[in-house]
């Protein structure tokens, strides 16, 4: 059964691959079902794989096979709190070495187009940080990152 409150990933045809590669590299995700079309749709013919319902990291998924008309764009994320460097680069690598490609502050998008913000914790409380220099000095750090080097944020940090 659908949770109450899904998120819809429109995919073109590839689905199935996007959720079976979020489950075996996040913890707590699954692919729950595999659903095909009863009969043709503008996308696909009937016995096609229409929706693939999954979870990502405990978030209820619903992958629709649509067709190309639409794109993942940057307007949509997930942002993943990451423990430590390994973490960080752990899941950082199995996206970008999946297809996918870097950008910056933390920011990567899988080969499916959906964006993902790998975010160490250490710079998100550095970023809150209740000091305004201490969280200035953090942010200017991580503005000149691609992937979010833990390290240099705690540096940045202890100024």
């Amino acid at each position: 059964m659908v949770s109450k409150n899904t998120i819809c990933l429109w995919f073109n045809g590839t689905a199935q691959d996007a959720a079976e590669f979020y489950a075996k590299t996040f913890p707590d995700s699954a692919v729950k079902a595999v659903h095909r079309a009863p009969g043709d749709y503008p996308a696909g013919k009937e016995g096609d794989i229409l929706t693939v319902e999954f979870t990502v990291m405990g978030i209820p998924c619903l992958g629709l096979n649509g067709g190309p008309a639409f794109t993942h764009s940057e307007a949509f994320s997930f942002q993943v709190a990451t423990d430590d460097q390994e973490e960080t680069d752990r899941l950082w690598n199995a996206i970008v070495g999946n297809g996918g490609q870097e950008s910056e502050c933390g920011w990567c998008k899988d080969k499916w187009g959906l964006s993902w913000q790998i975010t160490p914790r250490v710079l998100t409380d550095a970023i809150a940080n209740p000091n305004p220099a201490v969280a200035k000095r953090a942010f200017d750090a991580m503005m000149t990152m691609r992937k979010i080097d833990v390290a240099r944020i705690e540096a940045a940090v202890r100024g």
